[in-house]
């Protein structure tokens, strides 16, 4: 078994695709995790921002919470709808663009996009301070574990829905259990005490108010704790990954998803406040996430704190799943629309795009490495991309809605435009609120993207144009070519190349580049003995012996020279250069040779003249 297969699976046949499609409690942790481990870092963001009005912080996420509640099961709502309407995946991109035209989908691509990137740094920056919180001594190695769980995720999924799914089912109803458990625990405990539950472990003391509640304050502190709503429309795009029958599959999925979301978020917003547990300055010596110090206070820090916070960073280190379950399949369908390179739509080994896994995965390690995987210093360019996506998908929902003939489509349209009047108030909210601390950004990053999409269609488009054959093939000037076999010494290797432009033409020179004077001497010698005599006996015309002389050793240039002479002298004639190569056995074996072959060819190619045809002629070294 090689390497390749030993890391990534063995290749699986297209036939196959059906059986690896998945059930509802696989899609949970594949699509799920997103939305899930939002519970960790929306809550504790929200917070973060409430930090300077001490305890009096602590009333206002209740309310905070509710809204961000009740926007979830809106888009809930909505999101069943489109999964209904569109059975083979529903994504913002598509409803945009098949309901409001090709620049709204292109802007919601883009911003989704832009989300998934997001999505998987701010999960794995969240999953590793989980970690240093219940390990403060890891603190200085944040960005580094950051790393390496991007790598591992990235195998798992370049080795298939399947296995994604399978491998993060356990950490992730481990965490469901286990958080939901801890908020039960909670909750009847503050229920027997009258709404004031003695910590088990005493939470840090809450600062001192060094302000007042405002307006922008609480609009701030919402924008951020919005980022627990991230997520929810990954499997309505993902519905393709489902088993028969995939829409109702999918939607049952969701229904789990988001039940499951808002009762932590209640819960953490709840005993948050009935145990007096506001946020800790994330970049501090003493820094505590919101789940282990409420972790700590319903139960104390013995073996179910472990198993809480381990899941809990699981969870959310393997919440970036989720952008890489949908991001390649949204490169996919770009791909297939001409706005993305065409190699985006191809699947690999596994059955999936690994194309797009592999630049989410460098996307995702360059953000983490220039924010120093801290999730604090991402969560303001977050969910900008989601709720813009979410907009524009329920926009378009509302117009699809208004085309059809049903006599439901009042309620249904009525649901969408709910849901897309909310998040379209939210987006302002959150773009406004996280405007200076870095939300500007994403107002650079996504008509960026719009117009990199933009560029690589026109480029398709031009290769259409100049590709496309009108009429019949054109039979006219159909003699050989002119062949060019650049030789720099005799070997078997030049033999064959020099075999092969004999079969193809009568007409062949052979190239060599002189620098040194004994070597030019001993190859004539060669070329007669090898050659001419040969040929004279067969009866054979006898390849032309050219040599090019290059006082300053230099190579392509002279014979790049040589063949622009040859296309002046025969404007109608084809050139073939015929390169012979060797190809080595081993991949390693391959910087102890010069390429020249290699090199020679790129440089034909850029060239860029139309009457010149390059064919290599590999030589296969033995094992």
């Amino acid at each position: 078994m090689s390497f390749l297969d030993r890391l990534l699976g063995k290749p699986i046949a297209s036939s196959h695709e059906e059986q690896h499609k998945v059930a509802v409690w696989a899609a949970i942790p594949m699509l799920g995790l997103d939305a899930l481990g939002s519970a960790a870092y929306g809550p504790e963001a929200a917070l973060t921002l409430l930090i300077p009005l001490g305890a009096a912080g602590l009333w206002y996420v209740g309310p905070i919470s509710a809204v961000i509640i009740a926007l979830l099961v809106v888009l809930y709502l909505s999101y069943k709808q489109t999964m209904a309407a569109y059975p083979h995946g529903g994504g913002s991109y598509t409803v945009a663009k098949e309901n409001l035209g090709v620049r709204a989908g292109l802007f919601a691509a883009a911003a989704l996009l832009v989300d998934y990137v997001l999505t998987a740094a701010v999960g794995i920056s969240a999953g590793v301070g989980a970690l240093v919180s219940a390990v403060p001594g890891w603190l200085p190695y944040i960005l580094p574990i950051c790393l390496v769980v991007l790598v591992l995720i990235t195998i798992v999924n370049l080795r298939g829905i399947g296995e994604s799914g399978t491998a993060f089912a356990l950490p992730t109803y481990v965490f469901i259990f286990s958080l939901l458990g801890v908020i039960g625990v909670g909750v009847y405990r503050s229920i027997v005490t009258g709404g004031h539950p003695n910590p088990v472990v005493v939470p840090p003391p809450l600062p001192a108010a060094l302000a007042t509640a405002n307006i922008w304050l609480l609009a701030k502190s919402f924008a951020s704790g919005c980022t627990a709503m991230t997520g929810v429309e990954a499997v309505s795009n993902g519905i393709s990954i489902f088993a028969k029958p995939a829409v109702k599959r999918a939607q049952q999925t969701l229904a789990i998803i988001v039940l499951l979301l808002g009762v932590m978020l209640a819960g953490i917003a709840y005993l948050s406040n009935v145990y007096h547990i506001g946020a800790t300055d994330p970049d501090g010596k003493n820094y505590q996430s919101i789940l282990s110090q409420l972790t700590a206070a319903v139960v104390g820090r013995g073996p179910l704190y472990f198993v809480t916070i381990g899941s809990v960073l699981s969870v959310l280190a393997l919440s970036a799943n989720t952008a890489f379950a949908d991001f390649p399949r949204l490169c996919k369908l770009l791909a297939e629309d001409d706005f993305l390179p065409r190699a985006f739509a191809t699947r690999g080994r596994r059955l999936v795009y690994s194309g797009g896994i592999c630049i989410l995965a460098v996307l995702t390690g360059l953000l983490l490495i220039i924010f120093g995987g801290i999730t604090d210093r991402l969560i303001p360019l977050f969910a900008i991309g989601a709720f813009l996506a979410f907009t524009l998908s329920q926009a378009g929902m509302v117009e699809h809605w208004r085309k059809q003939d049903s006599k439901s489509k009042g309620l249904a349209a009525t649901i969408n435009g709910v849901g897309a009047i909310a998040t379209g108030i939210a987006i302002v909210v959150v773009l406004v609120a996280k405007f200076m601390d870095g939300a500007w950004i994403t107002l650079l990053l996504i008509p960026g993207m719009y117009l990199t999409f933009a560029r690589v269609k026109r480029h398709y488009e031009k290769v259409h144009r100049q590709t496309t054959l009108v009429g019949p093939m054109i039979l006219t000037s159909l003699e050989p070519p002119i062949v060019v076999v650049p030789i720099g010494r005799w070997s078997i290797i030049s033999a064959k190349a020099l075999r092969f432009a004999m079969r193809i033409s009568p007409d062949v020179r052979a190239v060599h580049i002189s620098s040194d004077p004994e070597k030019l001497h001993r190859l004539r010698r060669q070329w007669e003995a090898g050659v001419e005599q040969p040929c004279l006996e067969a009866g054979l015309k006898v390849p032309e012996f050219v040599v090019v002389s290059s006082p300053y050793r230099r190579l392509f240039h002279p014979l790049l020279e040589y063949i622009r002479k040859l296309q002046i002298e025969n404007p109608d004639r084809i050139i073939a250069v015929t390169l012979p190569e060797m190809v080595e056995a081993k991949w390693y074996q391959y910087p102890l040779h010069n390429q020249r072959a290699t090199w020679l060819k790129a440089a034909l190619l850029w060239s860029g003249d139309r009457k010149v045809v390059v064919i290599n002629v590999p030589w296969y070294m033995g094992k």
